[in-house]
């Protein structure tokens, strides 16, 4: 402060004042050029820190408390400590793409197909499993919350199964709070819902393992799936397949207490079609086929057959060096309930004419499927009435033939869409045999003035009730063995030139 007295004085000084004062507003300019350069400099400088240094991890538990969490199977160390967690207070420099995914605010992306509706979760995820809930927590502010509600199960709207609700919270709501993290996880999560239609050996193929395997085949077993309305006797029945595409324990969403935190969190499986893979909207970049889910299998259960049988381009296959060659081999798949083939013997006849070596088979829901694998794995021909029996056309070794006999009632659409489109994409020969009404048993039970009989059509227009009740589920076949016996040497023809 300057003083009174100096006031007084300063004016006697004279050309001295004069100096000084020059000096002083000199004095000032140069410490305000140079304060606006350090803040310019400090700017350029923290920009550049910006873009080439990684963003400080957000924590998931507020800074002034620690929290031990609960280590699971698939979960990271999930210590954390004042400010974030654990281990990622030295940060490595990252490619500018990479740091791009680090610094994103998170998203979430839905995806309807004609069966199946899922979000894909990326950022900070929290998972809730008792109260069914997936959280996306914001980086930063967010305009608005939103919410999906998501059925996990491949299928729409099937009873029985409850919603996922996935959520991404409005950051700047004091009504949205994030739930604090109890378990850490490195690996991405898949939530899925079993249930439904599964225990129908066809819906265990179609509604979950094809589209499980689509889902998850792309991170090499390091994905940890939360499966809802758990089906243990499945995850027994299927154990092979599953630990083949995770490493860790598949946790009970329904009964799952801990709020667990991921990078990425896939809500729901997505059904492609019936039993088949459309490899452009497999995700992750790596396009998967039919092909590949088969021989997937032949990995998991150790299937011997990668081709079938190698015959010559002869009709008639002479003796080699005094020995007979050997048949090709058709397994003949006896249905015991609807559908079932009435005239077996004649059909066994018929396929032994024609140059096979038939079995006859009724696989059982309780065998063990890698028995079931290893034995159709063993056949070149897969012939059965349309229904889940045919799903083990899946183990046959590429090239094999899968035919199937198409009840009455204008099943063609249905029966290609099942099982003639999977097998062709499997790298089978599929052949159809479609019976006549003659070859239906609904003639002699109905009579021939019936509408089933008469007018398919008006059955499928009043509903797939009345469908399912007359075409499938009143009706066995009684083959023509005249009429399909083109259909057995198409067969083998077709044998003979692999």
């Amino acid at each position: 402060m300057v003083s009174v007295d100096a006031k007084q004085a300063a004016p006697a000084a004279g050309g001295r004042g004069l100096l000084s004062s020059w000096a002083q507003r000199h004095l000032n300019l140069c410490f305000v050029a140079g304060f606006l350069l350090v803040l310019l400099t400090y700017l350029v400088v923290s920009q550049q820190f910006a873009v080439t240094s990684p963003v400080a991890a957000v924590p998931t538990t507020p800074p002034h408390r620690k929290h031990q969490a609960v280590k699971s199977p698939g979960a990271g160390e999930a210590g954390f400590t004042q400010g974030g967690r654990e281990g990622e207070g030295k940060a490595e420099a990252r490619p500018a793409h990479e740091q791009q995914q680090q610094t994103d605010n998170g998203k979430v992306v839905c995806i309807a197909s004609p069966y199946s509706y899922t979000c894909d979760v990326f950022g900070d995820v929290r998972t809730n499993g008792t109260a069914h809930t997936v959280t996306l927590v914001p980086a930063t502010s967010r305009p608005e919350r939103r919410e999906w509600s998501i059925q996990a199960y491949a299928r729409f709207n099937m009873t029985g199964i409850p919603n996922v609700t996935v959520t991404q919270l409005d950051s700047t709501s004091a009504l949205s709070p994030a739930p604090a993290c109890t378990v850490t996880h490195r690996v991405p999560a898949i939530v899925l819902a079993l249930g439904g239609h599964l225990g129908n050996y066809f819906h265990d193929f179609s509604d979950a393992l094809v589209p499980l395997f689509v889902a998850s085949r792309r991170y090499g077993g390091e994905v940890q799936l939360l499966a809802g309305n758990i089906q243990p006797w499945w995850l027994g029945k299927y154990e092979a397949v599953v630990r083949r595409l995770t490493k860790y324990d598949v946790l009970d969403l329904d009964h799952d207490d801990q709020i667990r935190c991921f990078r990425h969190v896939t809500v729901g499986l997505n059904m492609h079609k019936e039993f088949n893979i459309v490899p452009e909207l497999v995700p992750g970049g790596v396009p998967l086929s039919m092909l590949n889910f088969t021989a997937f299998l032949r990995e998991t259960y150790s299937l011997p057959r990668a081709a079938p049988i190698r015959l010559t381009n002869k009709k008639s296959s002479p003796p080699v060096d005094g020995k007979k060659m050997k048949k090709p081999r058709l397994m003949l798949l006896d249905r015991g309930h609807y559908r079932k083939l009435v005239n077996v013997p004649e059909i066994v006849k018929a396929a032994e004419k024609a140059g096979f070596e038939v079995t006859i088979a009724d696989p059982r829901f309780n065998v063990r499927v890698k028995e079931l694998a290893l034995s159709v794995n063993s056949f070149d021909v897969l012939l059965g009435v349309h229904g889940a029996g045919l799903t083990n056309s899946a183990f046959l070794p590429p090239g094999a033939v899968v035919i199937q006999v198409v009840p009455y009632g204008k099943l063609e659409p249905m029966a290609q869409r099942e099982f003639g489109d999977p097998a062709a994409n499997m790298g089978l020969r599929y052949l159809e045999y479609s019976i006549s009404v003659e070859e239906s048993t609904l003639l002699e039970t109905l009579g021939p003035d019936h509408p089933a009989i008469k007018d398919p059509d008006s059955v499928h227009r009043s509903g797939w009730d009345k469908v399912a009740e007359y075409y499938l589920g009143k009706q066995n076949v009684r083959v023509d063995v005249q009429r399909f016996a083109p259909t057995l040497a198409l067969a083998l023809d077709h044998l003979r030139q692999q």
